[in-house]
């Protein structure tokens, strides 16, 4: 079992103004002028619904700009109407599109100072893979997490890839970007946040772990697992038990498997 507690990207834009925890301040927006490459229906739809998200361009088959006009959707800009094929061309042939493509700013990257203090909020520990961060993210905005922080370097940018797994979880739940992940949970355990670690020689079974509000969940990468100051650095770690043949699971099954248990335990 891994220790992480279970144990093509056509468009790419660099990362401005990440937001630090030392500064305990306001947010800082990104300074780059970049633009964030959104795909997919309910990626598209949830970016248009975001007051916060400035869209600069949007690209719409004849059936899906009908879809959206039936749905009520704003548009916020005039849709550009164009053939199927003309969206793969931009984004290659793998990518499922759903006859949507938007242009739009990246969003700001709130401070830690900022995140709510009375739910749980999620880690990610030098999780790379988009696939894994974006499906993490759809689970962190089914389950009402409050913030996804993870580190400025070595983590996925908020586009492409990664905002088409999340199927619209960018515009639902905030991501936090940090210089230096310990500090950052130290600043979340000064706050009065509970730090859980998941690793597959964690103490006890989570379902087993007395957990209380607010909560930080932390996750590692798949292989490497927490790094050992993140771990250090945590209350307390966590496993996932599994009773199947298979003892160990995908990072973001993990982390959805662990919310459902987290969030159910703190209802009690």
């Amino acid at each position: 079992m891994a220790r992480d507690g279970i144990r093509k990207k056509p468009f790419t834009r660099k990362k401005g103004g990440p937001s630090t925890f030392a500064a305990r301040g306001r947010a800082r927006p990104q300074t780059d002028v970049s633009v964030a490459i959104l795909y997919g229906w309910h990626t598209v739809q949830a970016a248009l619904a975001n007051p916060k998200r400035r869209i600069r361009t949007l690209f719409a088959t004849e059936n899906a700009a009908k879809r959206l006009a039936e749905e009520g959707v704003p548009l916020k800009v005039t849709a550009q109407i164009v053939r199927p094929d003309e969206i793969a061309r931009k984004l290659g042939p793998d990518a499922v599109h759903n006859g949507l493509l938007a242009e739009a700013d990246p969003l700001d990257n709130p401070d830690i100072a900022e995140v709510p203090d009375d739910g749980v909020v999620l880690v990610l520990d030098q999780i790379t893979d988009p696939h894994n961060v974006g499906a993490i993210m759809r689970s962190a905005a089914a389950f009402g997490v409050k913030a996804l922080i993870t580190t400025a370097r070595h983590s996925p940018e908020a586009t492409g890839v990664l905002a088409k797994s999340a199927s619209g979880a960018l515009d639902y739940v905030p991501l936090v970007l940090v210089q230096n992940l310990a500090r950052a949970l130290g600043a979340l355990k000064d706050r009065g946040f509970l730090v859980v670690g998941l690793d597959s020689e964690g103490h006890a079974d989570l379902a087993e772990t007395a957990l209380t509000a607010p909560l930080a969940l932390v996750l590692g990468a798949e292989g490497k697992g927490l790094r050992q100051l993140t771990r250090e650095t945590c209350d307390r770690t966590a496993r996932l038990d599994l009773p199947g043949e298979i003892k160990s699971l995908n990072v973001s099954n993990a982390a959805a498997l662990a919310l459902y248990v987290a969030t159910t335990r703190l209802k009690r």
